[in-house]
């Protein structure tokens, strides 16, 4: 391999337990890469505390300062950006006697600093060509097409080699745990439930396997399997941040079922209290679920505020767009005017002079969406229609999966209903109700466009559908 260009190939003086090269042999050294490797594979422990002991006793480890840059990109978050680009500083100094799949991962890092995120995503692909059985490599590829929004790349880049790892291998289970939910993006629901369950039953306590088959669940309309498999496994979840992000797909079979109070107790029990532990992740998913409660009327009381709060600070980050759509999320709703203008300026400014992954992600949907949730919230629906309305088929291109996304034509669907748009509106609808028939949720939307149009007859079978799917 020679994936920096530098046409040599260093020997490695080790192999991590899955066969993989180390330019370093120390078995503790390695050892400990193996301990923090498992604490982000299982969204357990912290991974960058364990990296750091490993490094503290082996500070010429290049592969310890490299995992931890790596991991760090997955954060997303400015406030971590200064200590991975101490990493990557770290593992540049010790280049020298790096081996190429070293080199690959360095290479890859270079180009996320620069904000070259697809670039960095084809360097770490060439080290997993190379080299099949990098689990780190897989799991930083397919999480970064999940980033990226990238379908296809989630699910292909375990398939290029997934026939080359059996249940033989450490590390199989999670394996079959990305590609479960790559399957599951590409709409592949019964053999990525297949994939999930099989690695639940190789590892209980996984909880991106988990997550995978909650997707599934999620977009086949499985509310009520969906809330019986989320408790059948919430003890094995841990309580790292992910559990947190697994509380939210369960408030979304809640929401379907139309129980708020249930969705509002998550909240405030799992996901509100995360919100106040500087972690963006739970922060995304709080404002989420809030925002889809907003849409369907239900009053959050002052919820809002403390959530505004911990995003205001990050207002003129423009580092991912899919952050700064969450955080439009609170200060629209909390009527924070000078944070709104705060981040939409500095976003304006950001796509006219930066030239990285995110100016077409802020330009072709974070914006957008942006001016459209200022819209609504001002009960401009018919401009907040018009903002989102061409970018419905685009928003991929935000990041993130399905299920988040979907917050996206939800919002469209209901700007349309309350600017009485009841055409478009019974459109969005049926679109739907096609795509998930058991949403209770959905078949009182199409009530309310049918409604709308003075066609009561039809108003009331949807309805009646609805009620039907409750009952059930």
């Amino acid at each position: 391999m020679n994936a920096a260009g530098t046409g040599r190939t260093v020997s490695a003086a080790g192999k991590d337990c899955r066969g993989v090269p180390l330019s370093c042999g120390s078995p503790s050294a390695i050892e400990g890469l193996e301990r923090a490797l498992e604490c982000a594979l299982s969204f357990r422990g912290d991974a960058i505390a364990e990296i750091d002991a490993v490094l503290a006793d082996h500070p010429d480890f290049i592969m310890g300062h490299l995992f931890k840059a790596s991991w760090l990109t997955q954060a997303m978050e400015t406030r971590v950006y200064d200590e991975m680009l101490a990493a990557i500083s770290a593992a540049e100094r010790l280049s020298d006697g790096a081996n190429d799949r070293e080199l690959g991962y360095l290479a890859a890092l270079k180009a996320w600093a620069r904000g070259d995120f697809y670039g960095a995503t084809q360097c770490w692909e060439e080290v997993l060509t190379h080299f099949p059985r990098d689990l780190l490599a897989l799991q930083l590829v397919h999480l970064t097409h999940v980033l990226l929004g990238d379908v296809t790349g989630q699910r292909d880049s375990v398939a290029r080699v997934f026939n080359l790892w059996d249940e033989s291998m450490p590390g199989y289970e999670f394996v079959l745990g990305f590609y479960s939910f790559g399957l599951e993006e590409n709409r592949d629901f019964f053999e990525a439930e297949e994939m999930g369950r099989r690695a639940l039953a190789m590892r209980p306590d996984h909880p991106y396997a988990v997550h995978a088959v909650a997707h599934v669940m999620e977009m086949r309309g499985r509310q009520p399997g969906g809330i019986r498999f989320m408790k059948d496994h919430v003890d094995l979840w841990g309580t790292s941040n992910f559990s947190n992000h697994l509380w939210w797909h369960t408030s979304l079979y809640h929401l379907d079922l139309q129980d708020h109070p249930r969705v509002l107790e998550i909240y405030d029990n799992h996901l509100q209290s995360a919100a106040h532990e500087g972690d963006r992740y739970e922060e995304l998913d709080a404002s989420a679920l809030l925002w889809r409660l907003k849409l369907l009327g239900v009053e959050t009381g002052d919820r809002w505020r403390a959530l505004a709060d911990r995003w205001e600070p990050a207002a003129q980050d423009t580092l991912y767009a899919f952050n700064d759509v969450h955080a439009m999320m609170t200060f629209v709703s909390d009527g924070r005017r000078e944070a709104q203008a705060a981040l939409l300026g500095a976003n304006e400014r950001y796509v006219e002079t930066a030239n990285d992954a995110n100016v077409a992600m802020t330009r072709e949907i974070g914006m957008p969406f942006c001016l459209a949730m200022q819209d609504f919230q001002d009960e401009r629906y018919g401009d907040c229609v018009d903002h989102l309305l061409p970018v419905r088929y685009k928003t991929h291109r935000l990041g993130g999966s399905y299920a988040q996304r979907d917050v996206i034509g939800w919002t469209l669907l209901e700007a349309a209903l309350r600017a009485r748009r009841f055409d478009l509106a019974l459109a969005l609808a049926n679109e739907r109700s096609a795509m998930k028939p058991t949403s209770p949720l959905n078949w009182r939307y199409v009530a309310r466009a049918f409604q709308g149009l003075g066609d009561d007859s039809n108003a009331k079978r949807a309805e009646a559908r609805a009620h039907s799917l409750m009952a059930a």
